[in-house]
Parts: structure tokens; sequence; C-alpha cells
């Protein structure tokens, strides 16, 4: 059994996003999942990206508005958005709260 507890998890920093590294590719043996828990601090936001393969953001605590390709829609607790492999995204959270998302990718 692979157990993570969000507290021990490897963490990074970047421009008002924390991420908690919950299992990462190698963490167990032939698994190519990635789950990250991502608290976004109020009024941050991410710059467009996109990836080579899918992702899924289940948005935990809080509400911001999210860019999938040509598309922007407010998202909110226990939303969950796929993201397909290219396509660029983004994520804002505009209120006095943190806004706390789980993201999956392979």
């Amino acid at each position: 059994m692979f157990k993570q507890n969000k507290s021990e998890a490897p963490r990074r920093e970047r421009n008002g996003f924390t991420s908690h590294i919950l299992l990462q590719q190698g963490d167990i043996l032939d698994v190519r999942l990635a789950i990250t828990w991502v608290d976004v601090a109020p009024g941050s936001s991410q710059r467009p990206h996109s990836h080579g393969s899918e992702q899924v953001y289940v948005i935990i605590k809080g509400k911001g508005q999210m860019r999938v390709g040509d598309e922007k829609r407010e998202v909110v607790e226990d939303d969950l958005i796929f993201i397909p492999p290219h396509v660029v995204h983004s994520i804002e959270n505009s209120l006095n709260e943190v806004l706390q998302q789980l993201l999956h990718s392979t």
C-alpha cells in the first residue's frame, strides 16, 4: 500500500500556488499517475499553459474562474473539470479565501 499525507508530501510554491505532490510518476512501480493537492492563494492566477497528457481538476474548496481552450467558466466546490491533452488552460482565484483543488494527470 502506498500512503501519503498532504502535510508530509513534497511541496513546491510558485506565484501564489502551493503544490503538495501526493503521488508522482515513479512513486509506485509502473504507475503513470500523478496527483497534486494545490492551494491557490486569494488573487492568484495561473498563466495559460498546456500538457501532453490529459488532466482532471477537482475543486475541493472555494471558487474561481477556469479557462479551457476558448471556454471560460466559474468553477466551485465539488466540480470536476476534464482537460484534454495539448489544450491550453488556466485557473484564477478572485476571492478572498484559498481555493483548493486536487489535480490528477497521467
